[in-house]
């Protein structure tokens, strides 16, 4: 009964903190169900509002203010069409989903509605059918949620503002004490503190455990934890006056918050509370990324041998679809029954804290290939996701738009504090100015980049430092953007590899600024966006459609021009003669969260008369025939002469056509399909050896657009050429198998699937 005492005190007590939603779920049931109230009458004005933890704003437990009590409903016959009449009520034009068994924990109070039966149409839930208000044979477990859309209603002024019981924790710290430690970041040890009033209480560290300080640790971002001096913060406590908000602290340790375990709360001045005892103190085990012998980001972490499990699709670190090897190749997992729990132990293993939010509906983009597990069902406890009960995909059972992903808890590194943007129309834009060393006073030194060699990857690694999201431009002139009195160039040479956690982690040139154009107006400037598109090449259609033409030279005055052949070309005996050419089909997807347009507007697209087209990009695709050892023997490019939606998934409308000057584009969850007897769609192949070679296609190269991910960006097959026919095989997008499978890729047997045409 230590948590139900804990609430009944908190209510007592004036609003002191911060709400998360977490404990609605610990107070006491009634004993006996409460009497069915009456139904409300049509003209009723009902209040609505999403609860719960984690969520995002337009998700959460449904509850309902009636007769002057709030209520939840229960996930008995619950549909989505019931969810949209809910959202319509909470201002959102409607739902994409909704959640069964208290997914955002268990509410309080009465159970307003059982059984409801909506059509999708009703203009309020009193005109739907139930068993009527407050009649239930539910508990607070069968709690329903939804998932609203994220698009509100043209005028509905009422925001969905939650209203917070008094008996939370929601913010928590590890204050360190040892000198030295007070100046480093991550801080892995320290007294816990919670926020109280206008500053920081202490924790009785009576009962308090190992898996208490494992949910501390969890919350800090860090994976698990470690013992403690306690007679070092002992000796440190009797010499300090502290102030003591909560005992009794119980946790599992499988809890992702510490407002989820038990405790009790001081009542009134605890400075003198927590006789015999002291405050809890907390040591950490920080992950190996913020280790502090490590690079602190300046390498990508290099995967352990043998490890399984990866995050990609992430703006920020510690976030990401969750994907799985299996049998040598990556693949994703079903959201079905994805808990915060399974999350967790994600987080932990890739080295972060516990989750933050489960995410459900490819949150994170979808992914290609298998969907490796379904119905995951983690205790909270296991060292890896392998380590728990989870069931085979069936073909039927899931599809790429449920794939699982997390968002992480990690360390505070304040790299934010060493950044800022200034001058941008939004806080997503603006000239860069970062921070070198201080003045005498002991200010921070703000100063301007160069924008020399500024690009997309640079201007990533700035919007994930500013916790802005991916890069949509990087741009090297910024006069537009000149509303800041710094003026001065502090660093040059700036080149990342887009996925450090801090410009300070890239490359740059040391002791000295080496910029040619110092004036303000070449500064870098970043735009930032919460989404960005995600291209992937359909491998196994390169594969299907691979030929060999000998072309004769008078057909291919209009790919010459275009530069589309090998160097070799310029000296045949135009118009006799042929070339030799690898053609395919590719078909290039957007599996991103945001269309893929081209970073030059259609004012500087450039006409082509031989062809009749416009280019919207400079280049938008490598193709490489390389040997074995990767020396490149022929190569083809292709302008992005044309970028359209050829077809789409069902219910997502072409939004790109290139006829008529339209726009050029690709969106999300369309296809831009180039045939394979288009010009330009091929490698010229004349000059080279009968031989074993790699077929190697990258699509945006030069990194011109912004992408969630550009690792998956290559494809790659096997060829073997005998003079006369080419063998491809094994064609796959570049990160799909293992290490291990990687290095076996060229003694994979191949199969004839062309011949000289």
């Amino acid at each position: 009964m230590r948590s139900s005492i804990g609430v009944a005190r908190a209510r007592r007590e004036p609003l002191t903190l911060l709400c998360s939603l977490w404990l609605w779920g610990v107070a006491a049931q009634p004993s006996t169900p409460p009497p069915t109230a009456p139904s409300p009458s049509p003209g009723t004005r009902l209040r609505f509002r999403l609860a719960g933890y984690p969520r995002k704003h337009n998700e959460g437990r449904i509850e309902v203010f009636y007769n002057q009590e709030w209520g939840t409903v229960c996930d008995d016959d619950f549909t989505l069409a019931n969810a949209h009449v809910l959202c319509r009520h909470l201002g959102f034009a409607g739902a994409t989903g909704w959640a069964h068994s208290a997914k955002y924990g268990k509410g309080v109070g009465r159970i307003w509605l059982d059984n409801v039966v909506c059509g999708g149409s009703e203009k309020s839930i009193v005109a739907c059918k139930s068993r009527g208000w407050g009649n239930s044979d539910c508990t607070h477990e069968e709690d329903a949620g939804v998932v609203c859309k994220d698009e509100r209603i043209p005028g509905f002024v009422d925001s969905n503002v939650i209203e917070t019981e008094q008996n939370q924790v929601e913010e928590l710290r590890l204050r360190p004490v040892v000198a030295s430690a007070r100046r480093r970041l991550p801080v892995t040890e320290g007294i816990v503190e919670v926020r109280y009033k206008d500053s920081w209480a202490q924790i009785c560290d009576e009962g308090w455990d190992s898996r208490s300080s494992r949910v501390v640790c969890g919350m800090m971002g860090f994976p698990a934890e470690r013992k403690v001096n306690r007679n070092f913060y002992k000796l440190y406590a009797e010499r300090q006056q502290l102030n003591f908000r909560l005992h009794s602290v119980a946790c599992a340790g499988t809890e992702v918050h510490i407002s989820m375990c038990p405790f009790e709360f001081y009542r009134g001045n605890a400075t003198t509370a927590c006789k015999g005892g002291m405050p809890a103190v907390v040591s950490c085990v920080p992950g190996p990324l913020f280790a502090a012998s490590s690079p602190r980001g300046k390498k990508r972490p290099q995967r352990q041998p043998g490890q399984r499990l990866r995050l990609k699709g992430g703006a920020k670190v510690g976030e990401g679809r969750v994907e799985v090897l299996r049998h040598g190749e990556w693949g994703t997992v079903c959201d079905d029954r994805w808990s915060l729990l399974s999350a967790s132990v994600v987080c932990r293993e890739l080295g972060f804290g516990s989750a933050k939010e489960a995410l459900t509906g490819a949150r994170m983009g979808q992914g290609m290939g298998p969907i490796h597990l379904n119905e995951v069902r983690c205790t909270g406890t296991e060292a890896s996701l392998w380590s728990c009960p989870y069931k085979n995909i069936t073909e039927e059972g899931c599809k790429h738009s449920e794939d699982a992903g997390v968002r992480c808890n990690i360390p505070y590194m304040g790299y934010e504090t060493t950044i800022r943007l200034s001058g941008g129309r939004s806080r997503f834009e603006g000239r860069v100015e970062v921070v070198v060393g201080a003045d005498g006073e002991g200010h921070p030194h703000w100063g301007l980049i160069c924008g020399e060699g500024w690009g997309t990857l640079e201007a990533a690694v700035a919007c994930r430092q500013l916790g802005l999201g991916f890069a949509n431009h990087g741009l090297q002139e910024t006069w537009y953007w000149d509303a800041s009195n710094v003026t001065e160039m502090v660093l040059s040479g700036v080149k990342c590899a887009g996925h450090e956690m801090s410009l300070s982690h890239c490359r740059h040139h040391s002791g000295h600024v080496n910029c040619k154009n110092t004036g303000t107006r070449f500064a870098a400037g970043v735009i930032c966006s919460e989404t960005a598109s995600d291209l992937l090449l359909h491998a196994a259609l390169v594969q299907e459609t691979a030929y060999i033409e000998d072309r004769p030279l008078h057909m291919l005055y209009c790919a010459a021009e275009e530069n589309c052949l090998a160097s070799s070309a310029r000296h045949a005996n135009w118009p006799y003669g042929h070339r030799r050419l690898l053609r395919f089909s590719s078909q290039i997807h957007n599996y991103g969260r945001a269309d893929f347009r081209p970073k030059a507007g259609r004012h500087s697209w450039v006409w082509h008369e031989c062809h009749g087209h416009y280019h919207s990009m400079d280049i938008f695709t490598h193709y490489d025939i390389l040997t074995p050892n990767g020396t490149k023997v022929a190569e083809g490019h292709k302008a992005s002469f044309c970028l359209e939606d050829t077809e789409c998934e069902e219910d997502v409308a072409k939004r790109y056509e290139c006829a008529n000057f339209g726009e050029q584009g690709i969106t999300v969850g369309c296809w831009d399909l180039y045939r394979h007897d288009i010009d330009c769609q091929w490698i010229d192949i004349t000059d080279v050896k009968p031989g074993n070679y790699i077929l190697q296609v990258v699509i945006n190269p030069n990194f011109e657009v912004a992408e969630s991910d550009f690792t998956n960006n290559a494809m790659k097959c096997n060829c073997k050429y005998d003079g006369h026919r080419i063998w491809v095989h094994n064609c796959h997008i570049g990160d799909a198998f293992s290490e291990e499978a990687n290095r076996r890729f060229e003694q994979y047997p191949g199969q004839l699937n062309n011949q000289v045409m």
